[in-house]
């Protein structure tokens, strides 16, 4: 596994945001954990919420808005998966 990964959905060459994949497995699933959570609040408060309408277009958009932190999320839990599979395998 390369030292820097970049996020997923990100197709410029060079990337700029990457992952440190030697960073401490805490430091990564701190953000990793940040980034799910944070879509996750939001999505529980949409859902809670009666009088929110149902314009298409006002919620791709925020479809599309949400799925980068998720992604971000999952592109973390990717390298920490990784990690300690490398771990268990020494």
């Amino acid at each position: 596994m390369d030292r820097y990964m970049p996020l997923t959905g990100i197709n410029l060459i060079p990337a700029s945001l990457l992952i440190d994949t030697q960073a401490p497995l805490d430091v990564l699933h701190a953000m990793a954990d940040y980034r799910i959570r944070t879509v996750t609040q939001v999505l529980e408060n949409i859902a809670f919420r009666a009088e929110i309408g149902c314009d298409t277009v006002v919620l791709s958009d925020f479809s599309k808005l949400l799925a980068i932190p998720l992604r971000d999320g999952c592109d973390l839990m990717d390298v920490i998966g990784r990690r300690l599979r490398a771990q268990a395998a020494e």
